[in-house]
């Protein structure tokens, strides 16, 4: 049967649309340079180092992304990297968010997926978490509508064949161990997705039992975690310390909303200065308003869809529980919590779960079309509801208002990075703070780039200062190691502590000498100054264990994409055929 032109055309709208948006916000980015800002750290080649597999005395939570910017940069650019990650992320969250529109809501047609496109792209959860560099996040974001569909699809489609006998999978499953895995890239990104696909399994329909979707669910998730489990293992990296983080790291009041408000309209993190100028005025209320008026407006529709159910009861607890966390009582229970289960320290940025109600606040929107389509031409009513979400966050085109931009390393990061990995020995940075403020990367505070450009091992203490109260991170090794530095020690006494570099990092402008250190100077320039202790330290063990898990959800996520790949293929081919007879 002979699909029409109109028809196919039509398909490719509102993906076409989501990419469109995706661009607008990251443009600053398609300019040659590294993406660094605060959390988000890109350079032009990254390794597996024991820091990179989780196995450093920091709590593994940029597993497997490391390992797999690790891996990619030696094929091409890490920055290039980076910036497709995070794009494709940002695109995924819209397409997905029309197809699950086109699935639960297909009444909408192609306006109520615009609507839905546009408010899972630019929303001020995306806003803030660009701001605070939490790229990989966005890319687990992105994948939750599509497992949100898959799983509806699989639960609600009659025609869902019967689990195979022999052991196969269905392509439907094997997409949904897809998005699963890609969501995976960090800690954070799979728990969201384990959750949307949990919470789908409740949705009545003809189709695979709730047993099987949740096998396929939960183990894909048990397979897709062992990176970090494996790691926090061998590594005994998770400490009750994080649990002196939960106040800092509360969900935050917006101006005129309150904790609650701030929330409900996808806003609230935690850092008052990762957020968009508009945001931080009574703007806020107005954002707000629109936002959930366009949801509010929809809701009713979207309710009479059993389907859809499920989801608008999570959006509910995504952000009633954060903001209960954020109240006095709920931060001393997180508190107690994590320090019974150091594991569970992964919860206490309560605003990122947010992302939770994303799907269900895409599909109102999407229903919203449904709703007023009896008064006004659902087209008009789309445009209406894109233009107001659009222009109450105006500054999240171009980068969050130019924030969002790449930048340039100086030569001096390449040259001492060259020199490290040509001996590559655990190297100590001063000064001690985890975060750096650099003249030529902006006026933003960063991670320090050195961990994830060379070789050896950097001892990082994950200190972190905010609002001039310090959150003490794991890195005991590096916190006494740099009290030695700080005291003058001698090149005997760090050699003996296992240090074999010493690199010493200003704002980045030229000094005639360098700072002074009883310790022998193999570079200083542009910034840098780089100290040759000759020190070294043994790999940690577990080290096999840790690459064996990371390969593990590596050949997981290629198995699935060669399966769905292999399946769209057919589809082609039946389709061409059909056409020519």
């Amino acid at each position: 049967m002979r699909v029409p032109a109109p028809t196919r055309a039509r398909s490719f709208v509102a993906p076409a649309y989501a990419l469109v948006l995706a661009l607008v916000v990251t443009a600053p980015l398609l300019a040659p340079g590294y993406l660094l800002l605060r959390d988000a750290v890109s350079t032009p080649r990254s390794y597996l180092s024991d820091s990179a597999l989780g196995l450093s005395e920091a709590a593994p939570r940029a597993l497997p992304q490391d390992f797999v910017v690790a891996l990619a940069s030696g094929l091409v650019d890490g920055g290039l990297v980076v910036k497709v990650l995070l794009v494709a992320g940002l695109f995924l969250a819209g397409w997905g968010a029309a197809r699950l529109a086109a699935t639960v809501v297909p009444a909408a047609g192609v306006a109520g997926q615009f609507v839905a496109v546009t408010i899972a792209i630019w929303n001020p959860y995306v806003a803030e978490r660009l701001l605070q560099g939490h790229w990989s996040l966005v890319v687990g974001y992105g994948c939750l509508p599509w497992v949100a569909t898959t799983m509806l699809r699989l639960r609600t489609s009659a025609a869902a064949p019967a689990p195979p006998a022999g052991g196969g999978a269905s392509a439907g499953a094997c997409a949904l161990v897809f998005w699963i895995a890609l969501a995976g890239l960090t800690p954070t990104g799979l728990m969201l997705a384990a959750t949307v696909a949990v919470t789908c399994l409740f949705a009545p329909g003809p189709g695979r039992p709730r047993w099987w979707c949740a096998a396929i669910a939960l183990g894909t998730a048990v397979l897709v975690a062992l990176p970090w489990l494996a790691a926090a293992t061998v590594a005994d990296s998770l400490s009750s310390t994080q649990a002196e983080g939960v106040r800092a790291f509360a969900a935050r009041a917006e101006p005129g909303l309150g904790t609650l408000g701030s929330l409900a309209s996808l806003g609230g993190i935690w850092n008052a200065d990762a957020v968009p100028a508009s945001h931080t005025t009574v703007f806020a209320v107005i954002a707000a308003v629109v936002l959930l008026s366009v949801v509010v407006l929809g809701l009713p529709t979207l309710v009479r869809r059993r389907a859809a159910v499920p989801l608008v009861i999570l959006a509910a607890v995504a952000v009633v529980v954060p903001a209960a966390m954020a109240t006095g009582p709920g931060m001393a229970f997180v508190e107690a919590t994590i320090r019974t289960l150091p594991g569970l320290g992964v919860v206490r940025d309560a605003q990122k779960w947010v992302a939770l109600a994303v799907p269900a606040y895409s599909l109102a929107a999407a229903a919203a079309v449904i709703t007023v389509r009896h008064r006004i031409k659902a087209a008009l009513a789309a445009l209406i509801c894109c233009a107001a979400l659009v222009a109450t966050l105006p500054d999240l085109a171009w980068g969050v208002g130019g924030k969002l931009v790449a930048v340039r390393y100086p030569p001096a990061w390449t040259a001492v990075s060259a020199q490290i990995n040509a001996d590559p020995r655990p190297v100590a940075v001063l000064p001690a703070d985890s975060m750096r403020r650099y003249a030529w990367a902006g006026s933003a505070p960063v991670l320090d780039p050195l961990p994830r450009w060379v070789r050896a091992d950097v001892l990082t203490t994950g200190d972190l200062t905010i609002a001039g109260r310090t959150v003490p991170g794991e890195g005991n090794r590096a916190r006494d190691v740099q009290q030695l530095l700080l005291t003058g020690a001698g090149r005997d006494r760090l050699a003996a502590a296992g240090v074999g570099w010493v690199v010493v990092e200003s704002n980045g402008a030229t000094s005639d000498s360098p700072p002074s250190l009883p310790l022998p100077v193999t570079y200083h320039n542009g910034g840098l100054t780089l100290y040759r202790v000759g020190g070294d330290q043994p790999h940690p063990p577990g080290r096999g264990i840790v690459l064996a898990a990371h390969w593990v959800w590596l050949a997981l996520l290629a198995a699935a994409s060669a399966r769905l790949l292999a399946a769209s293929l057919a589809v082609r081919v039946r389709q061409a055929r059909a056409r020519r007879a």
